[in-house]
């Protein structure tokens, strides 16, 4: 049972207008939000970085954090979700034809529930070599409804065998994968990509970082190359690297799992 701009309606009974700007040009943003023992975790954190996303779009909010939450709360209820996933997604609304936003926006603000939780498996990555994610965009930053790079990228790592693709940003060094955070050992010392670099400042990279004491650094093909553990994160998952471009890396599933146990995630 989605909730849907204020209300909470039946199962496929959500309706979104051919003219919103987030169906017809990606003009808006959306937090996947976990849900652990049929509560939102970390919601204050994922509202926080919508709020930050929305000033950078120019997007007003419709509903306030205290509301939103109530409609979480909501949809897991409705949903009977123990362990699974909130998908909250704002749009700009309904928009005239054209690019330039109207002036006065009335946003589109959707929240669905799904049961269940990703694989949590060790991961086969290469490095994207069709598409680049672009690090001095202000959309690196947000979490925007446009993801097309990573789509293209994410299509690339199937053609190749894999279950992932690095996505190197314009100066060809690392900014992320397509889905996820990515943290690497190096000589012993866990390292990860700066925001500037194009990473996404990820919910889950913060508590990672901040339980391996993880460094922010730049990073380039030959680091990760050369990385004894490569650690995938993001609000769903944590998974270590099994292979990137066909070499093996053996190391990484024991952190991995060691994190998943600390922060309430299938082992």
């Amino acid at each position: 049972m989605p909730w849907l701009n204020g209300q909470l309606l039946a199962a496929g009974g959500a309706r979104i207008d051919t003219a919103d700007r987030g169906f017809t040009l990606g003009d808006g943003l959306f937090e996947t939000i976990r849900v652990r023992d049929g509560a939102a975790v970390w919601l204050d954190r994922h509202l926080a970085r919508l709020a930050e996303g929305s000033a950078v779009l120019g997007i007003p909010a419709r509903f306030d954090d205290a509301a939103l939450a109530e409609a979480c709360a909501a949809v897991i209820a409705a949903e009977g979700i123990e362990a699974g996933v909130l998908r909250l997604t704002v749009s700009r609304g309904v928009g005239p034809r054209g690019v330039l936003p109207p002036a006065a926006p009335s946003p589109t603000v959707l929240i669905a529930g799904h049961a269940g939780l990703p694989p949590q498996g060790p991961v086969a990555l290469v490095v994207a070599r069709g598409t680049r994610r672009n690090q001095a965009s202000p959309l690196s930053r947000v979490k925007s409804l446009n993801y097309l790079d990573a789509v293209l990228a994410r299509r690339e790592a199937a053609d190749r065998g894999a279950d992932d693709a690095v996505m190197l940003n314009t100066a060809d060094r690392v900014a992320e994968t397509t889905i996820a955070n990515l943290f690497a050992r190096i000589d012993g010392a866990w390292v990860t990509p700066p925001v500037a670099e194009g990473a996404l400042p990820g919910i889950m990279r913060a508590e990672v970082q901040a339980r391996l004491g993880a460094t922010k650094r730049p990073l380039s093909v030959a680091d990760l190359q050369r990385a004894e553990a490569l650690l995938l994160t993001n609000a769903l998952s944590i998974r270590a690297a099994a292979r990137l471009e066909n070499a093996p890396l053996p190391a990484g599933g024991e952190t991995a799992a060691g994190l998943r146990r600390e922060i309430g995630l299938p082992v």
